[in-house]
């Protein structure tokens, strides 16, 4: 599975922790820690709901963010086979309009992710399509 690089500021797991310190300190630090990770969750299950409507975690909404995300995808590479297949350097024009196509893929791909965390931590409901009888 292939994964991408963007400039978001979100960062997983790169918290500092201090190790040189004796292990009291430490239980002590992490509780804190532990505050406002929680306070970060609980504000998140309280806002993210208002901004966002249940609607948007239907599986439609998924699979219609997960098309956009591939369209861009497809569009970006598109550009990029056709530009190489025209047997000279990228100008600056075309590098740009490739920039632009990469960003909206990045873009579209890190709210497909967003909005699956959002679901994965419980900061939104998932509304599961109905069985069929």
């Amino acid at each position: 599975m292939s994964s991408i690089m963007t400039n978001s500021v979100r960062r997983s797991r790169d918290h500092f922790e201090p190790s040189d310190i004796d292990p009291q300190e430490q239980r002590r630090l992490r509780g804190h820690l532990e505050q406002i990770d929680y306070a970060a969750f609980v504000s998140n299950r309280e806002v993210i709901p208002q901004v966002l409507s249940g609607s948007q975690t239907e599986p439609a909404a998924f699979q219609r963010l997960a098309v956009a995300t591939a369209t861009a995808r497809a569009r970006w590479i598109a550009e990029a086979l056709r530009l190489s297949e025209a047997g000279y350097s990228v100008g600056p024009a075309e590098a740009q309009k490739l920039s632009g196509l990469r960003l909206a893929y990045e873009e579209l791909y890190e709210a497909y992710e967003g909005l699956r965390r959002m679901v994965e931590r419980g900061y939104l409901p998932y509304r599961a399509p109905e069985p069929k009888p």
